[in-house]
């Protein structure tokens, strides 16, 4: 037959019909050359921008720097201060301590805290009991709200048991300092630079006379982190060495952006700089669009030029896909319902083609499949009755002997009413076992055979067998 329709007629074989499918892939040159082309700019732009956001970067952090060493210079003038140790070291009682107090001490304190333009909260505990403390009873009001500036001073004792305190450092001249977040640092977002005043007599032996914490607003410490410096949607956020975050500021129409940066961080660039005096680190997460805010024209015009070829291509190459996978899909669903059983499904296309031979294979297939398999079935039919038939042909005689055996032995016995129920109970067996010649009774009809037969069984052998059912009463009709 394939010989008769190749001398008939002449047709588009199958391979070449997929080779003009596979032309889809003329796609894929275009793309290349497309985003080659584009990448090479936005690439270079890219790292513009990216060199740019990170100088800025790096500004900000300086910014904080200078605002943290502007602390540390305070605490210097007071550290460093030979006069001001003088007068800590010395211990007396009265009317000195008070006018050392007074006109050393305060005035020192006052001019170290208005030497900058910060909002600072200086504290200043002094191990020299004779001294008198000064300082404002607010409460639970953060003072620092309402003065931009001031100073304290207590008596060491006040913090000798915070936790804080006992784990300081030992001394290192002019280099042991900390920052750090201490009482109430955290509930009014500030941090406290936290360093000693030493005895300077004994370089080998620097006695502590005092201890100095000045304390600063975050927000004022972070103030020219401003996430407008590097573009709409940005954030910009500041965690400590633990990985907590201290600090953030965003644009607050990116924040569902940002809340699932987890899911997709390939969407934004990050940038980190650290900040060494506190071990911090600043983190800016730039959304894909800054990046490429200069070169989205010549993306757009490369997109669009590769949208309409594509486009041209695809119309194409979907006619060919869509005539091939109309065929092969009717090809599956005969295969599919073959592969379920069911042989009668035929298939059947207009043309000359290779399909048309397959499905001509197929159609003969199943039809002679279809024909195999009804004559095994009325084969194992047959065999299963003949079966079945005999083997009732030779259960039958010895279940009857055995049953007539048991009647007489109870006539023998005189056992009339077990006799008569056994003999009742075997004229119902075998009414129910003839079935009027039917070879396929209901469940329940044979149930009733299973019962008569049981019957039987009980009075041979009584409270020595016992019978449970459990069967759905929903089967009974079948």
């Amino acid at each position: 037959m394939y010989k008769r329709m190749n001398q008939s007629a002449k047709f588009l074989p199958f391979g070449w019909k997929l080779f003009i499918s596979y032309l889809v892939f003329i796609i894929l040159p275009v793309v290349i050359l497309g985003y080659t082309a584009n990448s090479i700019l936005v690439d270079s732009m890219r790292t513009q921008t990216i060199t740019n956001l990170q100088g800025t970067l790096a500004q900000m952090r300086d910014n904080v720097s200078y605002k943290l060493r502007d602390t540390e210079r305070i605490s210097d003038m007071l550290y460093y201060d030979e006069a001001l140790a003088l007068s800590l070291r010395s211990s007396e009682e009265g009317w000195i301590s008070y006018e050392k107090t007074s006109t050393t001490l305060l005035p020192k304190f006052r001019q170290a805290v208005e030497s900058t333009n910060q909002k600072l909260w200086l504290s200043i505990y002094l191990r020299d009991p004779n001294l008198p403390e000064v300082y404002y009873d607010a409460g639970p009001v953060d003072l620092l709200k309402v003065k931009d500036k001031y100073f304290d001073v207590y008596h060491i004792n006040r913090i000798q048991f915070e936790e804080w305190y006992r784990s300081f450092p030992p001394e290192k001249y002019g280099k042991t300092m900390k920052w750090s977040q201490v009482d109430d640092d955290e509930q009014f977002e500030r941090i406290s630079l936290l360093r000693r005043l030493v005895n300077t007599l004994d370089p080998l032996d620097l006695k502590e006379i005092g201890f100095i914490r000045g304390s600063i607003y975050l927000s004022e410490l972070f103030e020219s982190m401003d996430y407008n410096k590097i573009g709409p949607g940005s954030m910009i956020e500041v965690v400590d060495q633990n990985g907590q975050k201290m600090y953030a500021t965003s644009d607050l129409n990116a924040e569902g952006h940002h809340a699932k940066r987890n899911e997709s961080a390939s969407s934004e660039l990050i940038i980190h700089e650290e900040i060494p005096e506190l071990d911090w680190t600043i983190t800016a997460y730039v959304p894909q669009g800054i990046l490429g805010k200069g070169v989205q024209k010549v993306t757009q015009i490369t997109l669009l030029i590769c949208f309409l070829f594509v486009v041209l291509i695809s119309a194409v190459a979907s006619y060919f896909s869509r005539y091939i996978s109309k065929r092969f899909s009717k090809l599956i669903s005969v295969l599919v319902m073959f592969q379920q059983g069911d042989y009668h499904k035929r298939i059947h296309y207009k043309g000359t083609d290779e399909f048309t031979l397959i499905a001509d294979a197929l159609n003969k297939m199943g039809e002679q499949t279809e024909h195999l398999i009804g004559e095994v079935y009325e084969t194992n039919l047959k065999n299963k009755q003949a079966e079945l038939e005999s083997l009732q042909a030779q259960i039958n005689p010895h279940f009857l002997y055995n049953t007539l055996s048991s009647i007489s032995r109870l006539a023998k016995f005189g056992r009339v009413e077990q006799q008569h129920e056994m003999v009742m109970n075997l004229a119902k067996f075998y009414r129910l076992t003839l079935n009027d010649g039917k070879t396929i009774i209901s469940i329940y009809k044979e149930l009733e055979q299973v019962q008569a037969y049981l019957d039987i069984q009980k009075v041979k052998y009584g409270d020595r067998m016992e019978v449970d059912f459990n069967i759905d009463p929903d089967l009974l009709r079948y």
